[in-house]
């Protein structure tokens, strides 16, 4: 028998793991084009500890689950762009230089053969599991990844990051010049309603024509064309998976189930549950959950700004596959989600970043959960769609975004200090020139039920825009330049739309109530007058918004939340509360991250409404079986 079914023999025991003899073990490995080790590890079910000491025991070295800390060495200078792909680390042991290896199954081969040509070489080398090496390196690196998380974009991009543009000069300045335009607009009933007419209707009518052209385009366009068949696993690249967590203990199990549901070969995933290390309850969550070589654990040292773009940044350098992908706590994608990214970025190489539908699945909880499901629905069902039809830049949501890892860091990967880093991704994304699609699949969320929760995360977004407004307007000739004016003034009119329109929406109301206790009539001598161009505007922007609501919710098949979306305005109210919010946080506390607190679903929903089922481009959540 050769060396190579030696190997695998002496790896998958007598008892023949899976009832799979070693050639047939191998045979299957190559076929996938994965490392034999890998694929005994993984697909196997073997562990990297089992594999990686049997085959220690078989080659003749020495085997160490771990790397032993406090050992002299650099790896704290290792190269951050070659963390991901490390198999070995020099370190000082005692009286000798040892070189700490996960070789892959070919070189384990090479190390035998070198092993009977030199014998000495057993003291030389020493067997750890894959994961050890990146535990360790990461840990000694730290330092330099924390470095590179908050300041890497500063250095890459100095001049598109919330770090170095948003002074406090230039935030007090955004507030007085939006409470400026505000006021502006409000007095236009009474004083400059000639030279402020364009304004009025640049600022509230454009925005809401846009929400009706993406309306009408979603009523008459399909939903993106998933993929017909799955590729091979062999033709499937390595796809990371980054989850940060913070303070969420409890969504761990859910969410750990979550992932072990997705098709997708286990040898090549790269689960990185991305924990802040002050979280010591979730760090023990994660550490209790059982031994899986696709999953791994990296902890991000308590260090400002603590955000969630910088957790993402952190561990971006270690990140193994050519694709990469974001899910957040409480999420349940789709199974079949990676391997659709997978093929999408196949077959359109000019694709960048995919975004995947994000569907509210509690949206009967709670008429708060409702209207968020039906916001959400007309977004990722109906406006980010056209965008991306349309080619214009898409304000990314903050889960399920998919990237070519290679484009992720020539942009600098996330930006730390940016509160809604979503939104800012996609404004660099297009910057770049690169282009973003949505994708034919979709990943279940939470919505807020509850006031002070739901509070806490949209005056956290608004904030974001803000601070992605301002930032991408500091130096508007390089904007233009590299965006184009198409590409530039859609973003102009979409981010400053979403500052803007609650506040001049809820406070025309009062306009009109107190032009009417004033007797001014609603329609004057010629037929109209500024109170019923008021009233044009406002009722054009609910009548926009709500088309844009019930054709992504027309698309979910979710009619029932049709009558709840009337209470529209007053949800606008709320968004209002939530802008003067951002506003004081923008001038007091411009990088804190309110953190929103999820809850575990109930027993059974996930697997309910889990399946996201696109007929007749239509996404329709498979009703309880």
């Amino acid at each position: 028998m050769s060396d190579a079914l030696n190997l695998i023999e002496a790896v998958i025991g007598g008892s023949h793991a899976h009832g799979l003899s070693a050639e047939q073990v191998l045979e299957r490995a190559l076929e996938r084009q994965v490392d034999p080790l890998s694929y005994c590890a993984n697909t196997l079910s073997l562990g990297q500890v089992t594999v990686m000491e049997r085959a220690a025991r078989w080659a003749g070295f020495a085997f160490y689950k771990v790397i032993p800390r406090g050992l002299a060495g650099h790896a704290e200078h290792y190269p951050l762009a070659e963390l991901a792909r490390a198999r070995a680390v020099p370190l000082r042991l005692i009286d000798r230089d040892v070189f700490f290896s996960a070789p892959g199954f070919f070189e384990m081969l090479a190390l035998r053969i070198r092993l009977r040509e030199r014998p000495q070489l057993h003291r030389r080398v020493c067997f750890v599991p894959d994961a050890a090496i990146r535990d360790y390196l990461v840990q000694a690196s730290s330092g330099a990844l924390i470095d590179n998380a908050r300041q890497g974009l500063a250095r890459r991009w100095p001049l598109a990051t919330a770090q170095l543009e948003l002074t406090r000069p230039v935030r007090i300045g955004f507030v007085a010049g939006l409470v400026l335009l505000v006021t502006f607009m409000l007095l236009v009933p009474f004083w400059g309603q000639d030279w402020l007419l364009p304004l009025a209707l640049l600022i509230l009518g454009v925005p809401a024509a846009l929400r009706l052209a993406a309306s009408w385009h979603g009523l008459w366009h399909g939903a993106p064309q998933p993929a017909a068949i799955r590729p091979d696993d062999g033709d499937l690249p390595v796809y990371s998976v980054l989850v940060p967590l913070r303070d969420e203990a409890h969504m761990v199990p859910q969410l750990y189930r979550a992932l072990l549901a997705l098709d997708y070969p286990a040898e090549k995933l790269d689960i990185k549950f991305v924990v802040e290390e002050r979280s010591c309850a979730t760090i023990e969550a994660v550490e209790q959950l059982p031994d899986n070589p696709s999953f791994s654990l990296i902890r991000v040292p308590d260090a400002a700004p603590r955000t969630k773009p910088k957790a993402l940044d952190f561990a971006l350098p270690a990140c193994r596959g050519d694709l990469v992908v974001v899910f957040d706590a409480e999420d349940t994608p789709h199974p079949d989600q990676l391997w659709q990214a997978a093929a999408a970025f196949r077959e359109r190489p000019d694709v960048q970043c995919l975004q995947a539908e994000l569907f509210i699945d509690n949206a009967d909880e709670r008429w708060l959960a409702g209207l968020f499901a039906g916001e959400y629905a007309g977004l990722f069902g109906a406006l980010l769609p056209a965008f991306a039809d349309w080619q214009l830049p898409m304000p990314l949501g903050g889960t399920s975004n998919h990237f070519r890892i290679a484009a992720l860091r020539d942009i600098g990967g996330w930006d730390a200090f940016n509160v809604t880093e979503d939104a800012d991704l996609g404004m660099r994304l297009a910057r770049r020139g690169y282009r973003t699609e949505m994708l034919a699949s979709s990943t279940l969320e939470e919505a807020p039920t509850q006031w002070r929760t739901w509070l806490g995360q949209r005056t956290r977004w608004m904030k974001g825009w803000m601070q992605t407004f301002i930032v991408h307007n500091r130096h508007p000739g390089t904007l233009l330049a590299q965006m184009g004016w198409r590409s530039m003034l859609a973003f102009e009119i979409v981010v400053l739309s979403m500052i803007l329109s609650p506040l001049l929406h809820t406070a025309l109301l009062p306009i009109l109530l107190v032009q009417a206790l004033l007797g001014q009539p609603v329609f004057g001598a010629m037929g109209w007058n500024w109170a019923s161009l008021n009233l044009g505007l406002l009722c054009f922007g609910y009548a926009s918004s709500l088309a844009l609501t019930l054709v992504g919710l027309h698309r979910q098949r979710r009619y029932r939340l049709f009558a709840l979306q009337l209470l529209l305005p007053f949800y606008w109210l709320l968004l209002a509360v939530a802008t003067l919010r951002a506003l004081h946080e923008l001038l007091d506390r411009p990088f804190y991250w309110a953190k929103t607190e999820h809850r575990v679903r109930k027993t059974g929903a996930g697997a309910a409404r889990g399946r996201i089922i696109k007929t007749g481009g239509v996404s329709n959540p498979k009703p309880a079986e």
